[in-house]
């Protein structure tokens, strides 16, 4: 090896490991301490608890199958809800099959909420999050799907509208989005209510 060679190979190894240090140990573990400082129950994945077992994340949708809980948007993640392969289906708005998905999910969504052949289904009833993992229904759909649980629970469908309501989350920043009704901690609210 050359005396130039050496010259150069010194001071990119040495930058090699200095910059390997800094950014894959020093600077992960500074953000992760800040933020379980700063934000605990976030900095975990914001981790929903039902008698001191971990149930699921509010960040991260999951399934819910039956008649008695409410049901989350369709899932183009992996076999469905599999955080390991988070991702839309990335069929445009006129491929063939996401239009067929979308007219069968529709008359499902139909059939298993008692309504009529023709009647409007709420978009995020019949397609799928960017994500394939969102948590969050449209109020449309939490109302609509209201009825149904309200009857397969055994509860008055006011009671059932008022968990829907204290569990709407307003729009981001007071502007941003729509509100939103997060499935599992409904659900979950649901179920200490007919306990």
């Amino acid at each position: 090896m050359t005396t130039l060679a050496r010259r150069q190979l010194l001071p990119a190894l040495v930058a090699f490991v200095l910059l390997t240090v800094l950014t894959g140990l020093a600077y992960p573990l500074a953000v992760t301490g800040i933020t379980q400082l700063a934000f605990p129950g976030r900095a975990d994945g914001s981790l929903v608890e039902r008698d001191g077992v971990v149930v699921g994340s509010s960040l991260i949708g999951q399934q819910f199958a039956g008649a008695r809980w409410f049901h989350p948007r369709p899932s183009a993640a992996g076999d469905g809800y599999d955080a390991m392969a988070s991702s839309a289906s990335n069929l445009g708005p006129t491929n063939p099959t996401l239009l067929g998905d979308v007219r069968s999910r529709a008359a499902a969504y139909r059939r298993e909420n008692g309504l009529t052949a023709d009647a409007p289904v709420p978009p995020d009833a019949v397609t799928s999050s960017g994500s394939g993992l969102d948590p969050d229904i449209s109020v449309a759909n939490a109302r609509i799907q209201a009825v149904r649980v309200a009857r397969t629970r055994g509860l008055p469908l006011p009671t059932v509208l008022e968990v829907v309501t204290a569990h709407t989350d307003g729009r981001s920043l007071g502007f941003l989005g729509e509100p939103g009704v997060n499935v599992l901690e409904l659900n979950l609210a649901l179920d200490g209510a007919t306990r």
